[in-house]
């Protein structure tokens, strides 16, 4: 394996999980679920929790405090995806932050007005969108190559026109793996009038995305899948934000924050979600000079792509030389995020469970990607291996699981 640019061993220590004892000898490949908690975060929450469990933004000094840590997140989470605080949204997760938008946009598109989706999401970002078909907009299927789960820019272009309004599409599928080319889809919505919603959150446990870069007017990932709290998060072009109509209460119209998140947020959890940020400065910390990137947030994305990739290679070497097993997306470690789904003869939660006695936590299923395993031909019952880890994920672990692999499939 090539080198490393973060030591694992100084990675997990940021996690309580990786010292609590029923987890020793217990290989997590499960991080598309959700991600084990850094210790910056849950430190914010249980001070939160113990010194400032009141309702914010009052007049008294604990309220104050809590209203200033709720602050801190807004702010600290703009820095590491390069807007300012006004893009940001906290939601209890990401479906239903999806839910409102759809139900947002249903008040300012109008009849006849296209929408373009795609079958390589997870439900989350399509099934809201395609319900605007009830108010009479017109949706577009992009759709995947059915043999490799790829989303081809040729394809997208052979749909667009002006009457196109919205393109819902992810940075990478929680299925395929691929990353798609944001920046270019970007760019082809802003060429017709239409404007970009993208999902996120099988894409920001590797690195959180420069998002001026990637020009994206929407996009939306969930905090417990990037080392935070039970969240979801979404950025959104404040203009954009201000246009749509308001799904909160009616008294609090002027007040962008509150507009696009009708339910309020566990106060506590937002104030949390400020150590996602301090976790991603000592990742870029531990990488030292090894990569490169003018912030420490772009420093920690690439340190983390770089882990990533190289713990990928000797998995999917070996999944390669397997005839049994059919890799979903690309076989190339750089072209993909590290979250493998495998096509078996037999279901993938079937073979998850046996992988379980190795110590090998991992999960089989559709994964709510149904639409894509339909469209590259399996049965979404029947379902997938999936395999997925991040940056924290250790060589060894990779071989418990090449090892277990070898036992247990055909």
């Amino acid at each position: 394996m090539t080198t490393l640019p973060l030591d694992p061993a100084r990675i997990r220590e940021q996690f309580p999980a990786f010292a609590e004892p029923s987890l020793q000898g217990q290989a997590f490949f499960e991080n598309a679920g959700g991600s084990y908690t850094s210790r910056a975060v849950l430190d914010k929450l249980d001070h939160y929790y113990r010194a400032t469990k009141v309702q914010p933004y009052g007049i008294y000094p604990a309220s104050q405090a809590a209203g200033e840590a709720m602050d801190l997140s807004f702010e600290r989470l703009a820095q590491a995806l390069n807007v300012t605080a006004d893009w940001i949204h906290f939601g209890p997760s990401s479906s239903a932050n999806t839910y409102v938008l759809g139900n947002a946009f249903a008040g300012w598109l109008k009849p006849g007005d296209v929408v373009i989706v795609t079958n390589q999401d997870h439900e989350a970002n399509t099934g809201a969108w395609r319900k605007l078909a009830r108010m009479g907009a017109e949706i577009r299927e992009w759709r995947v190559d059915p043999q490799t789960g790829r989303l081809s820019l040729a394809d997208l272009d052979a749909l667009l026109d002006s009457k196109v309004r919205l393109i819902a599409a992810p940075h990478c599928s929680n299925i395929s793996g691929e990353i798609n080319p944001i920046a270019d889809i970007a760019a082809r919505a802003k060429s017709v009038g239409a404007v970009t919603a993208i999902d996120g959150v099988s894409y920001a446990p590797h690195g959180l995305p420069d998002l001026q870069a990637l020009g994206a007017d929407i996009y939306f990932f969930s905090a417990y899948k990037v080392y935070g709290p039970h969240q979801g998060i979404m950025a959104i072009r404040p203009d954009l934000a201000a246009a749509l109509p308001n799904q909160g209460h009616y008294f609090n119209d002027a007040k962008l924050r509150y507009r696009l998140t009708p339910a309020g947020p566990d106060h506590a959890q937002i104030a949390a979600a400020s150590g996602i940020a301090d976790y991603l400065e000592t990742v870029a910390a531990i990488a030292g000079a090894s990569v490169e990137g003018e912030t420490p947030f772009r420093r920690a994305h690439a340190a983390m792509r770089q882990q990533e990739i190289a713990l990928a290679t000797p998995l999917l070497d070996y999944l390669r030389q397997k005839n049994a097993v059919r890799i979903i997306g690309p076989d190339d470690p750089a072209t993909r995020a590290p979250t493998i789904a495998l096509g078996l003869s037999e279901p993938g939660a079937a073979v998850a469970s046996r992988l379980a006695r190795h110590g090998i936590m991992a999960a089989g299923g559709h994964f709510y990607a149904y639409r894509l395993l339909e469209a590259v031909g399996i049965d979404p019952n029947h379902g997938v291996l999936r395999l997925s880890f991040v940056h924290y994920t250790t060589p060894e672990e990779i071989q418990q699981l090449i090892a277990a692999l070898d036992v247990e499939l055909p």
